[in-house]
């Protein structure tokens, strides 16, 4: 029998590790059951086979289908997520027009804590769907189906006992009965309505017994690395499926220690742990980070989410020690007000993370992502904003503005008529208006969110945008100005140029020049001054622009230097610096300042050129 996984995935680089699993695990139990039979037994498992099918969101429906057809499956099992869940959908209709004679099941946290409901509407044309953890579940599915298949020479399905004694012994399933197989026919009740039946839940696995999945490298070429070192988490927090796993498991150190080795050995750029608090055991984390450290091939970059409360001062003088770029940071701060976290369900010490924080940061070798969360229950736009002047006053290298979504099987989802939570119906169910935020306010955070993604965490705009914050109050009226005549100006979803978005920021910094009111009137503000200050902020710009790319097409605000020609050839010759380096002369209380900005040696964290000041 031919079982087929399929995994849509958010963009190429990008990879399903769920299927990955799934298939290690299904191939390594099924070898130690035939280890125990005898070739010619009835009991030994064989005529199986194991395929993973994966695309992206951007392949279009058609082609997803065509690709499931041309693999003619006995089994599809489908990994479903909140990304995904709506090609899905669109998939199983036509698949069952296609290949009628495939039993379709799926699997993953989108179907999982509303499998009924699912099976409801699709129109009870799948299968069934595996609950939660699918490694062992799946295995046993495939060992039922395979002992099904009969000698006749059709070589149909016997499915005599499948539904009334195979598939009630595998726990972790709900599924249709059917008295045939395939799916054409079901069992109908009275009122002409399925029966469906759930077995008995999963119990977690031992993380030890899943196979490595990366032995086999090549077919993750350019693609991040997935790596999984522990499955459930210790906090409670309300919005998030992680909480509802209490039963923390840890893959055993040593054998993490060498499937870390094999990845280091063969260069990976990026390996991406998806523990969810991966630092929720010191002791544990400290012993990693070490051993990256000791072990560190000066080219992989290591992802962690952590709390960063938790970090303590023995890990952080470790992390002073790590080559710049070894390892980034993801850190969960979601709001800084007292009450809303509270609610949520989420402990955190926020002096002591933003100590932390800085303290990292200090060390300028460690990436520092912080996420906040719009949308909470107690968070109206006023705290929200001092939210966000907080974590962006601890200086993080990203600033994630992500809004609630409400899923299935969270906390959030029971309690969200008493927050007021309007969702979207339609994945990913995210947040339109709180009883403390209107849908008016989500649409100005929305725009907030755009210019925070292209003018900070591209780290593109550096010091134009620390300029700018001088001529505001907070981080927020900045970004919330600045978001507003960004949408006036441009379409916010819509890419454009990296020299349009120059040229708007500097239209933004002489629209604020020609207003003859302070921005804020309970203090007294910098006003820019027309000329001197425009020139000053001019020479930010360009110093952005080349400290990112060696544009040949010079912008209106880079200035003329052309003037400047017989310095930069002389300096070309002393320093030994081909034409295709570049040199740029910036203006000093009327002194020039010539600069070389070299491409070949960039920063790890910021990816922008060093830069080396020249003198003649």
């Amino acid at each position: 029998m031919k079982f087929l996984l399929v995994a849509i995935n958010a963009k190429y680089i990008h990879s399903n590790p769920a299927v990955y699993n799934l298939k290690e695990y299904a191939q390594a139990y099924i070898e130690k059951l035939n280890a125990g039979y005898p070739d010619n037994s009835l009991d030994y498992i064989s005529d199986q086979e194991i395929v993973i099918k994966e695309f992206t969101i951007n392949n279009q429906i058609d082609q997803i289908l065509e690709e499931i057809y041309l693999e003619k499956p006995d089994v599809i099992g489908f990994s479903c997520y909140i990304w995904n869940i709506s090609y899905v959908d669109s998939l199983i209709p036509e698949l069952c027009k296609l290949l009628p004679d495939s039993h379709i099941w799926v699997g993953g946290p989108e179907v999982s804590y509303r499998s009924h409901k699912y099976i409801e509407k699709m129109n009870y044309n799948i299968q069934g769907v595996i609950i939660g953890e699918g490694e062992e579940t799946f295995a046993q599915l495939v060992v039922a189906y395979s002992k099904t298949k009969s000698n006749k020479a059709n070589d149909s399905i016997d499915i005599s006992n499948f539904y009334t004694k195979t598939l009630p012994n595998i726990n972790g399933l709900v599924y249709i009965v059917s008295n045939t197989f395939p799916t054409v026919e079901r069992v109908l009740q009275t009122a002409n309505i399925p029966i469906i039946e759930s077995t008995a839940p999963r119990e977690p696995i031992d993380l030890n017994n899943i196979p490595f999945t990366y032995n086999d490298i090549e077919e993750f070429e350019n693609r991040i690395i997935y790596y999984e070192s522990s499955r459930g988490c210790p906090f409670s927090c309300s919005y998030c499926l992680s909480s509802i796993d209490k039963k923390i498991r840890f893959r055993d150190i040593d054998l993490v220690k060498k499937e870390l080795q094999s990845l280091i050995d063969k260069k990976i750029p990026q390996v991406k742990f998806i523990d969810r608090t991966f630092n929720c055991n010191p002791d544990r984390a400290t012993q990693i980070w070490s051993f990256i450290h000791e072990h560190d091939n000066g080219i992989t970059n290591f992802h962690f989410e952590i709390a960063g409360d938790l970090l303590t001062k023995s890990q952080i003088e470790l992390i002073s020690k790590f080559r710049p770029g070894l390892v980034q940071f993801e850190i969960g701060v979601q709001s800084t007000n007292p009450d809303t976290l509270r609610e949520i369900r989420r402990s955190c010490d926020m002096k002591k993370l933003a100590d932390n924080v800085e303290l990292i940061r200090n060390g300028n070798n460690v990436h520092q992502h912080l996420d906040l969360i719009a949308g909470l229950p107690y968070e109206n736009l006023e705290s929200f904003k001092q939210s966000f002047n907080d974590v962006y006053n601890m200086k993080p290298d990203q600033l994630q503005l992500g809004f609630l979504k409400v899923l299935s099987g969270s906390y959030m989802k029971e309690m969200s008529q008493n927050y007021g939570i309007v969702y979207r119906s339609y994945p990913p169910y995210e947040v339109l208006s709180t009883s403390f935020l209107s849908h008016d306010q989500v649409l100005l955070l929305k725009k907030v969110e755009a210019v925070v993604e292209i003018y900070y965490n591209s780290y593109q705009f550096h010091n134009s945008i620390n300029k700018l914050l001088t001529y505001f109050d907070s981080p927020f009226s900045l970004y919330e100005a600045l978001g507003n005549f960004y949408s006036d100006k441009f379409d916010t979803k819509a890419k454009h140029s990296r020299i349009s978005r120059y040229m708007l920021l500097l239209e933004f910094y002489e629209s604020i020049t020609k207003s003859k009111e302070k921005i804020d009137s309970s203090r007294d503000i910098q006003k820019p001054d027309s000329g001197k200050d425009l020139k000053e902020f001019c020479q930010l710009l360009t110093l952005d622009l080349y400290l990112r790319e060696n544009v040949k097409s010079r912008p209106s605000f880079v200035e003329d230097i052309s003037i400047y020609h017989k310095n930069i050839t002389i300096l070309r010759q002393k320093y030994n610096l081909s034409n295709k380096e570049h040199i740029e002369v910036f203006i000093k209380d009327n002194s020039e300042i010539y600069v070389h900005f070299d491409y070949d040696n960039r920063n790890p964290l910021t990816y922008n050129a060093t830069t080396k000041e020249l003198r003649l």
